[in-house]
């Protein structure tokens, strides 16, 4: 019996480390190992990480836009309200010089001084100046009402734009905490690789994007398309081509515009202002604000949109081609204009 007691208690310790183990998280057995991933799910990981990055940064620009001018605006304002006071304060001066000048001349109405005068010509005379310093009081009236009405709505209208400065200011913040986030968790996969398994991946990468650009090419959406060469470009489009192409082997960094590293829409905004055009400066505002042209019909300097929500662009430059700024840990490149799922074309100029 006591031999039977032993071998019960053995195998009860021996079950409840078992269930200890199964069930705290973080416990296991010596010789278990973590599942393997393959290069196709880490590519998958790695690129969706930067994807979500790249989302990120356009939410960033386009804070750190509506920042910039909510400031200007602000500015503005300011200016105003400061040429308001300036008036109010001269009124005031001129509405003292009056009441000064009215008791300096005694107590006596002006009308009953008028009445009394020694002649009817002066009596004229004086009715004249009466009726015009009562239009001048009441202008002098009418003016201080009107500019301090201006000065309560400048005082309102900054209130507002210093909200919406704060409001812009956090989505600014909250966007930079989000792509440092995830270009951290990108980095940290690539990290984790050994010097095969990157360029493995490296391969993968182009492979991936030649079979993307062949099946863009024999798409309904470019089949039959003569594409069009670089000769075919406008004045503008021809200025806004050299600057991107200029750019070639400068690196990605997000939320920058020249002149030394460029992200995506800060390379487009660069090209087509060195071009005399403004554009909006995210690729999400490049979609929604300029002229959109059929894939058929695009030419070089045509910026073309990638992705469902537009967070990617890259400018045409003939022959199927494109350049831009990839992402983060690359440099300014030329690509296949089918590289990435294209949403459509716009035309700056």
């Amino acid at each position: 019996m006591r031999r039977y007691g032993r071998g019960t208690g053995g195998y009860a310790i021996a079950l409840t480390a078992l269930v200890w183990a199964v069930a705290v998280p973080g416990v296991a057995f010596a010789d278990a190992k973590p599942p393997t991933r393959s290069l196709e799910d880490v590519h998958k990981e790695v690129e969706g990480l930067y994807r979500q990055a790249e989302a990120a940064t356009d939410a960033y620009n386009a804070a750190d836009e509506a920042t910039r001018r909510q400031e200007k605006s602000i500015v503005e304002i300011a200016k105003n309200a400061a040429a308001a006071q300036e008036r109010m304060n001269r009124l005031r001066n001129q509405a003292g010089s009056l009441a000064r000048a009215q008791y300096r001349d005694g107590s006596m109405p002006p009308q009953v001084r008028l009445f009394l005068s020694a002649s009817p010509q002066t009596f004229l005379e004086g009715l004249a100046l009466t009726h015009k310093g009562e239009a001048a009081t009441r202008g002098l009236i009418a003016e201080a009402a009107a500019t301090q009405k201006d000065l309560d709505g400048y005082a309102k209208a900054a209130s507002k734009r210093w909200r919406t400065l704060d409001d812009e200011r956090k989505r600014k913040e909250s966007a930079k905490r989000e792509i440092e986030s995830k270009l951290s968790a990108a980095r940290a996969l690539e990290s984790r690789l050994e010097e095969k398994e990157k360029e493995r991946l490296r391969q993968l990468e182009e492979e991936r994007a030649r079979q993307q650009q062949k099946q863009w090419l024999s798409s309904d959406a470019v089949k039959g398309v003569t594409l069009k060469d670089a000769g075919s470009a406008t004045g503008d489009g021809k200025r806004a081509v050299a600057f991107a192409t200029a750019q070639i082997g400068k690196n990605y960094v997000w939320g920058a515009e020249g002149p030394d590293t460029f992200d995506c829409s800060g390379l487009t905004l660069k090209a087509w202002a060195a071009a005399g055009r403004p554009i909006p400066r995210t690729s999400q505002e490049q979609w929604r604000q300029l002229p959109k042209v059929d894939v058929k019909d695009m030419r070089p300097g045509d910026l073309i949109i990638y992705f469902a929500d537009a967070s990617h662009v890259g400018m045409y430059v003939g022959d199927g081609t494109m350049v831009h700024a990839p992402r983060p840990g690359r440099q300014v490149t030329m690509a296949g204009a089918g590289t990435m799922p294209v949403l459509g074309v716009v035309r700056p100029g």
